[in-house]
């Protein structure tokens, strides 16, 4: 990829300073897309999930995930 010249610079950061996002209801943003949970663990718990997010490099929502998928998988093998 090429460096940017200074009039580029200046251009993308002109739009990005005066760029003022707009929401809507249209359900197509990042943040209407997703939905948010909040759990709470405790302190080594989270300090393992931690872990292990950093050693597969993956969020940690996608190790409990994943977590989850197995345990129901297992279940449902032996259901």
């Amino acid at each position: 990829m090429r460096d940017m010249t200074e009039e580029e610079y200046d251009a993308l950061d002109k739009r990005l300073t005066e760029t003022v996002p707009t929401l809507g209801h249209t359900k197509t943003g990042f943040f209407s897309r997703k939905s948010t949970q909040v759990v709470c663990l405790d302190e080594a718990t989270a300090k393992i999930l931690n872990a292990k997010a950093i050693a597969s490099r993956k969020l940690p929502s996608e190790i409990i995930a994943s977590l989850l998928r197995n345990e129901l998988t297992a279940v449902h093998a032996h259901g």
